[in-house]
């Protein structure tokens, strides 16, 4: 598979995983923090510890969506000079050293917008991108846009669905999704929480309906026991804010690859569990 089709590897593991019977653990790191040598090599350790799919978080000066945990990562990354371009060159050299992760890049509009709508979608599909998930462009406003529209083929659009998005307005997301659909399990912003949604159950139902793309969950899932929780209904589980914050604790250690690993490797067991 070339890097310029890359978009299979989100389709290949969701089917694969579904072949199995099991989830998808998805797991977000903000580029750049440390620095983009070290996202590199957390990447791989992650990859080595089961992670399914990774989310790469594109720093940007001014997060809404994200809780203080990852607002600091996206400042930390900043000023290691951490950029846009940085980013998708670093996804590039991760492909060419052999990385098979699906990657899908977690970013706002502001840095596509300034780097350039076709320019970046051209240059994340050629790098190895398989997904994009911008934060605050509705679907609708999407289809507006011809730049959008005319992306490179295989580089997949991914989709939040809030618990506060009426049903009507949910099928609608749901319905433009590629890849899988992102349920974001409670209100607010990112970070770790005490407990689970209980509205995920609920919510599956709606989503259910208006698409067969994979469903995974996302926002405040911290530890071993939400993960299991939270895998029950949907097809995967994000966890964010807890790897990022042990990245913040850690990131002089030298071995601070192999230890976010160690951390996420029983998430991992106990979504595969579930």
């Amino acid at each position: 598979m070339s890097p310029a089709t890359p978009a299979n590897r989100i389709d290949a593991t969701f089917a694969s995983l579904r072949g199995v019977g099991k989830k998808a653990f998805v797991a977000y790191v903000a580029a750049g923090d440390p620095d983009l040598t070290q996202t590199a090599r957390i990447a791989f350790a992650l990859e080595g510890a089961g992670v399914d799919l990774l989310e790469l978080g594109v720093p940007f000066s001014d997060p809404l969506a994200d809780g203080t945990v990852n607002q600091a990562a996206a400042t930390r990354a900043l000023a290691s000079g951490t950029t846009t371009g940085g980013v998708l060159r670093a996804v590039r050299g991760m492909r060419a050293d052999g990385l098979k992760l699906p990657v899908v890049l977690y970013t706002y509009l502001n840095p596509v917008y300034v780097y350039g709508f076709e320019r970046f979608l051209a240059e994340a599909a050629a790098a190895g991108v398989d997904g994009v998930l911008v934060l605050d462009l509705p679907p609708d406003e999407a289809e507006r846009n011809p730049e959008l529209r005319l992306r490179p083929s295989g580089l997949k659009f991914i989709r939040l669905i809030a618990p506060t998005t009426p049903p009507d307005r949910a099928k609608l997301i749901a319905a433009s999704a590629e890849g899988f659909v992102y349920f974001v399990s409670r209100e607010g912003v990112t970070g770790e929480q005490q407990s689970v949604s209980a509205s995920i159950d609920e919510r599956m139902a709606t989503i259910r309906q208006a698409t067969s793309l994979p469903v995974v969950v996302g926002f405040g899932i911290s530890n071993p026991e939400q993960a299991r929780e939270s895998a029950r209904s949907v097809d995967g589980v994000v966890v964010g804010s807890a790897i990022v914050r042990q990245i913040g604790a850690l990131g002089t250690e030298p071995e601070l690859a192999a230890r976010i690993a160690d951390i996420v490797r029983p998430m991992v067991r106990a979504v595969k569990d579930s």
